[in-house]
């Protein structure tokens, strides 16, 4: 078998195969689907570098609304305008790299070309994924050293770990504005404490609805439509989404904001539905505490499954994605094995500003519902 052609890609015939990997990764990313450029996008995602006084930066810019109520008549404008208030959002970046390795001419039966297809599809997943999982545990607050599941993820040295990123130490817990809680009744409280979570705190149509009145009561700004109505992504987990559609009242105001029969959203058992001007989505990494410890989950004794309910409105998220992934091939052992490693770009930050309404920092485009998964 000839293998001498492997490490004699040129440099575009590279850059082809690295654009195919990003392709499959943003195909397979389902954080990647709610990224865009404009202020209106759920995920805000930058491409291009900004010069800093420490280097270069992904920069974003959150507007905050004016305060002041203008002039009436004829009386003077001119010395009395109102300065805009913009807040810097620096999303770190740093690279993420993975790569397959053959384990020798003996062992590989199929040709080179079938290898780079290969790679490029499991690798092309692999980014997706991991992009997926930091996406949603960055939204909620979640340590880069659990997965979204909550189970602790792999030891490893210095430079092996998801902690060791550069945007690591820019993920922040839910701000006090911005946390709340379900009950068993369906009222939701402020300022929550995941020790307050009891079993039979599910998520219900009721306590969806009074979150999205209070996203829109304290300015977390909705997407705009077509028509001009602002809506809101809910992201839940599969359990929690199941859950949900067992609410009486929440199958009944989907099943009336539908067209009724098979391509109703409810009954042709869509990943989401859409009622009340929200979106609500059902994904695995969404965080919760199936993976913990017995004794430490959630309430008072640390033994209530629970999960985060993020709702989202516009800018809720940054990224920075700088350039195509990278795609390198190389030879090892006489050329006996071949390997091919990618690696990526980019960053996460959940931006924060100063909430006029609250008198605080707070996070700018999401809010936190915590439910249990477990009770009736």
């Amino acid at each position: 078998m000839a293998l001498t052609n492997f490490a004699a890609l040129q440099s575009e015939q590279k850059i082809v195969w690295a654009r195919d990997l990003w392709r499959v990764a943003r195909n397979n990313s389902f954080v990647m689907k709610f990224a865009g450029r404009g202020a209106n996008a759920m995920i805000t995602r930058i491409t291009e570098l900004t010069k800093s006084e420490r280097g270069e930066a992904a920069i974003f810019q959150l507007l905050a609304e004016l305060q002041g109520d203008g002039v009436t008549g004829d009386y003077m404008l001119e010395g009395n305008e109102e300065a805009m208030r913009a807040f810097d959002q620096k999303v770190k970046i740093d690279q993420l790299r993975h790569a397959n390795r053959l384990a020798g001419r003996l062992a590989d039966q199929k040709s080179v070309i079938r290898f780079r297809e290969n790679s490029r599809d499991v690798l092309g997943y692999w980014l997706g994924d991991r992009i997926d999982q930091l996406g949603f545990q960055t939204l909620a607050g979640w340590d880069y050293g659990l997965r979204p599941n909550g189970a602790a993820r792999t030891a490893g040295p210095q430079g092996y770990k998801f902690s060791d990123l550069e945007f690591a130490s820019d993920v922040t817990a839910p701000t006090t504005g911005r946390h709340l809680r379900a009950d068993a009744n369906g009222d939701i409280h402020e300022n929550a404490d995941t020790t307050d979570i009891a079993a039979g705190d599910r998520l219900s149509y009721k306590s969806l609805v009074l979150a999205q009145a209070y996203a829109k009561d304290h300015y977390i700004r909705g997407i705009k439509a077509g028509n001009g109505e602002e809506l809101y992504h809910v992201f839940v987990t599969p359990t929690v989404m199941a859950q949900l559609k067992l609410d009486p009242d929440f199958l009944a105001n989907v099943r009336h904001a539908g067209v009724r029969g098979q391509s109703n959203q409810l009954f042709a058992g869509a990943n989401s539905v859409m009622v009340d001007g929200m979106i609500v989505h059902q994904f695995r990494h969404v965080p919760n505490t199936t993976g913990m410890a017995a004794t430490e989950k959630w309430g008072s004794d640390g033994n209530v499954d629970g999960a985060a309910v993020l709702i989202c409105g516009a800018q809720a998220l940054g990224m920075a994605d700088i350039g195509n992934p990278y795609w390198v091939e190389d030879k090892f052992d006489y050329e006996n094995q071949h390997g091919i490693s990618v690696g990526k770009m980019f960053g996460l930050k959940k931006p924060v500003f100063h909430s006029d309404v609250t008198g605080q920092a707070e996070d700018f485009g999401v809010l936190r519902l915590d439910v249990a998964t477990t009770g009736a």
